[in-house]
């Protein structure tokens, strides 16, 4: 399903049919989930990119950016076809966006028959940051288990030796657990996973109940992780076994969450708590034109058109040559609003992941703060050894 996305003034478009663009105009074909649960997630993909093409007056590198968006649906025949659309009738230059892993896992054949770039800015499942890396993939948010990771690291060292953990059976919920176990070496005592559709935990929250951990690490997006924390807090856990989470605490979710949320624990790269200037000036920006907080995918989505930015500028915003704008992207320079990136071998970002608390600020909004920076400094995720390029 197409969207149709409004920019006023500026010159990016969106609409079924299109005449003949100039040939200095760069096509970006976003392909996201835009509907059902988790649809807040790609809709702040969406919306981060939106704002840096907005500041870049429509533009990118000196070039007239035109924008398509497609909504997967979070389904892998809704992405082929949307993809298919994107890259053969829109004939775009680049495609933004990949929402899930599950998603972006099913489109690795069409990835691979095409020099079109691709750069995801959520969705990081390991194959693709190993075996299946490719040199017009890249990903501007981290390799799924990345963020996990820190978690266990700060769990780890904190002395906690038995949790409880829930996600979502799918890749990506997989690769959290994965990654926390890459530094967690205490007990499991429940290894839960539930459908990506599902929205009352209560069944879940009470085996773990039962089991007494010391601690609680999940992970859901979207609209699931807003019923996770709120009917975590209905049930009297919070103040038993304190929350731990990653990439789910996160923008307009965080918000809704309310005083549910606080006393939490999330491992990330980036939160609005970050007090670097290219991202206190991002989330002012986001909270203005949007009305609400932003995500780490916004924030993610926000860097990726910053960077577009710089490479398509290196190209003198001549993007004809598909595998030369592949190789400006792997090698563009640009302030992130994160602080330091830079992309691996395998076209990750190697970057540095810190622990925040949830609290509210002086207004009575949710807000992050840093309790443990760098507990993984300028980290590469493991599954770069796997990956040939260089």
């Amino acid at each position: 399903m197409k969207k149709e996305i409004g920019f006023g003034a500026m010159t990016l478009a969106l609409m079924a049919a299109l005449p003949s663009l100039a040939a200095a105009d760069v096509k970006v074909g976003f392909l996201g989930t835009l509907s059902g649960p988790s649809a807040a997630v790609g809709q702040d993909q969406l919306d981060g990119f939106k704002l840096a093409l907005e500041q870049l007056s429509g533009k990118l590198g000196g070039a007239k950016a035109v924008l398509f968006a497609e909504d997967d649906q979070q389904k892998p025949e809704a992405a082929q076809s949307g993809l298919s659309k994107l890259v053969e009738r829109e004939d775009v230059d680049v495609v933004v966006g990949l929402t899930f892993a599950n998603v972006l896992m099913s489109l690795q054949p069409k990835i691979a028959a095409t020099d079109v770039s691709f750069i995801g800015t959520v969705a990081g499942p390991s194959p693709t940051a190993g075996a299946l890396c490719k040199p017009n993939l890249f990903i501007t948010s981290w390799q799924s288990d990345m963020p996990a990771e820190a978690v266990g690291k700060y769990l780890n060292d904190k002395g906690i030796k038995r949790i409880s953990t829930l996600t979502p059976n799918f890749v990506g919920g997989k690769d959290k657990i994965a990654g926390l176990k890459q530094f967690y070496k205490g007990e499991i005592v429940n290894e839960l996973y539930t459908p990506l559709s599902q929205l009352d935990f209560s069944a879940e929250l009470t085996q773990v109940s039962a089991s007494k951990p010391e601690a609680v690490f999940m992970f859901y997006p979207g609209a699931l992780a807003v019923g996770f924390v709120r009917q975590y807090k209905q049930a009297g856990l919070s103040d038993k076994f304190p929350l731990y989470s990653a990439n789910s605490i996160e923008g307009g979710s965080a918000d809704a969450m309310g005083d549910a949320a606080v006393g939490a624990i999330a491992g990330d790269t980036w939160t609005p708590g970050m007090t670097n200037p290219q991202s206190k000036q991002f989330v002012a920006a986001f909270k203005e034109k949007y009305k609400r907080s932003p995500s780490a995918y916004a924030a993610f989505s926000y860097d990726a058109a910053i960077l577009l930015d710089a490479a398509v500028a290196s190209l003198k915003g001549d993007v004809s040559d598909r595998k030369a704008l592949s190789k400006a992207i792997k090698n563009a320079k640009f302030d992130s609003v994160r602080g330091d990136f830079r992309f691996g071998n395998n076209n990750y970002p190697v970057q540095s992941y810190h622990i925040f608390r949830i609290a509210k600020d002086a207004d009575g909004a949710i807000a992050f703060e840093m309790v443990a920076p760098n507990v993984l400094k300028d980290y590469a995720d493991p599954h770069a050894a796997k990956c040939t390029m260089s």
